[in-house]
C-alpha cells in the first residue's frame, strides 16, 4: 500500500514495535502496539524521542488509534490521534499531513484496490468515512 510510507516491524522485550521514517528532519518515529484486533482495530504509543525542531516531536508520547465498525452495509474507519500538547507549534502541520494521509487511504479504499497491513490484518473497506478526533 502507498497510503503512508513504508514500516519495519520488531518484536521487542516490550512487545511489537513499529519504525516508520518520513524523512531525514523528522528521523525514525517508532511505534509501540499497545492492542491489535485482527481487521477490527489496532492502538499505537509513539515511544520514539525527536528534537524539538522535528514536526515528529509533537508525537512523542501520544496514542494512535484506527478502528474499523460496521453500519448498515458500510465500514467506518474511526481515527484518533489523542495525548497532544494543544499548544505545540507542530499541532497543525502534524493534522493537515494525517488528512493527507488518511485520504491516501481511502482512494485505495474507494478505487477496491485489496490492500494488506500486518499489523491490522486483511481487509477491504466498500465505503470509508473518516473522524479525526483529537
Amino acid at each position: 500500500s502507498t497510503w503512508w510510507g513504508k514500516h519495519e516491524s520488531m518484536e521487542t522485550d516490550d512487545g511489537l514495535v513499529l519504525s516508520h521514517n518520513p524523512g531525514p528532519e523528522h528521523g525514525p518515529v517508532r511505534l509501540k502496539v499497545l492492542e491489535m484486533v485482527p481487521e477490527t482495530r489496532v492502538e499505537w504509543e509513539c515511544i520514539s524521542t525527536h528534537p524539538k525542531t522535528s514536526p515528529a516531536s509533537a508525537w512523542m508520547g501520544t496514542d494512535i488509534l484506527f478502528e474499523i465498525s460496521k453500519q448498515e452495509n458500510q465500514s467506518v474507519l474511526d481515527f484518533r490521534h489523542s495525548g497532544w500538547v494543544e499548544t505545540s507549534k507542530y499541532f497543525g502541520f502534524c493534522n493537515y499531513h494525517w488528512g493527507e494521509a488518511l485520504q491516501k487511504l481511502k482512494g485505495s479504499v474507494t478505487a477496491r484496490v485489496p490492500f494488506r497491513f500486518s499489523w491490522l490484518g486483511p481487509w477491504h473497506i466498500a465505503l470509508l468515512t473518516k473522524r479525526m478526533i483529537i
